[in-house]
């Protein structure tokens, strides 16, 4: 027995040695940073959005002078000492520009960030509770929001309102964004409310929101990304087109803001057309790049679009 069982082991040592390294050799799955970095467009788009980052944070080392600093000459033309030239108010416009960077990534960040929260709470809980009374409920404020035109109603409100600030925006941008990714999420979730880890998950006594939001949504991480990114990105226009309409924050510059001055000066009939063009290019260059990451965020959630 001894002899036979030894044989048996040493003829079945190779079998195992090789099961061991097919599975040692088995392709493990790739980084999110990976799958989003092999896109040369997410490059590109990440790579530019570090470069706004490293301006914003260290604005008061680039920036030559102090944003609000109106001791120079009004409406001079770009020099040495003013590449973009002065507003006004005599304030140094790349000074302004640089500090609006700020600005622009901060309202773009909690607007995302707000909006991307509102749309995951209503869409999965409706999504979750599908033929209900909740679902009724918040499906019918998801379609009132999706049907009421956005940009008016931002208007309105802004309008209208005491006290303009970063707070007001940031809320008032995420209040009238957040419907149409509610809507995705609660198709989403309903197509993945009866799978097998969630019907485990309710026999072991877990609660409906804990069901959601700690076994579900894990497995729309990457839904949740690209619809942050998107809300970002809106956030970062929808603030730029309201301070050129007059409507931004009134103790902030952005770039929005010095479009509105520039716009109210006249500077392109002036010649003052680095005042109107470089603001303009650097919000513009942002958004696309924003737009760049998504290509590499909708990757994760679409292996087949993956590049080789």
């Amino acid at each position: 027995m001894t002899t036979i069982s030894s044989d048996f082991m040493a003829e079945g040592e190779p079998d195992q040695r090789e099961a061991i390294e097919e599975v040692g050799g088995a392709e493990r799955p790739e980084a999110w940073y990976s799958v989003i970095w092999s896109s040369k467009k997410a490059r590109v788009g990440v790579i530019l959005v570090a470069i706004y980052v490293l301006v914003a944070i260290f604005a008061p080392l680039i920036a030559p002078y102090a944003p609000t600093d109106g001791s120079f000459e009004p409406l001079a033309p770009p020099s040495g000492d003013h590449p973009l030239g002065t507003n006004v108010g005599g304030q140094d416009i790349l000074s302004q520009l640089i500090y609006g960077t700020r600005v622009s990534l901060l309202v773009g960040l909690l607007g995302g960030t707000l909006a991307t929260v509102i749309a995951l709470v209503i869409g999965m809980t409706a999504g979750y509770t599908e033929g209900t009374i909740v679902d009724d409920i918040l499906s019918f404020f998801t379609n009132v929001f999706l049907v009421v035109p956005p940009l008016p109603l931002i208007i309105i409100l802004v309008a209208y309102s005491d006290v303009r600030g970063i707070g007001l925006i940031v809320g008032v941008i995420a209040i009238t964004s957040w419907a149409g990714a509610a809507r995705g999420k609660r198709a989403q979730i309903i197509t993945l409310r009866n799978r097998d880890f969630v019907t485990a998950a309710k026999f072991s006594g877990e609660g409906p929101l804990r069901i959601i939001f700690a076994e579900i949504m894990p497995n729309m991480t990457s839904l949740i990304a690209a619809a942050f990114v998107g809300a970002a990105t809106g956030a970062i226009g929808a603030e730029a087109g309201l301070a050129v309409l007059g409507l931004g924050s009134a103790d902030s510059v952005s770039w929005g803001t010095i479009l509105y001055q520039a716009n109210a000066a006249g500077a392109a009939s002036q010649g003052l057309f680095a005042w109107v063009f470089v603001p303009g290019l650097v919000l513009a260059v942002l958004i696309t790049a924003m737009s760049f990451i998504n290509f590499g965020v909708d990757l994760l959630s679409n292996p087949h679009l993956r590049e080789g």
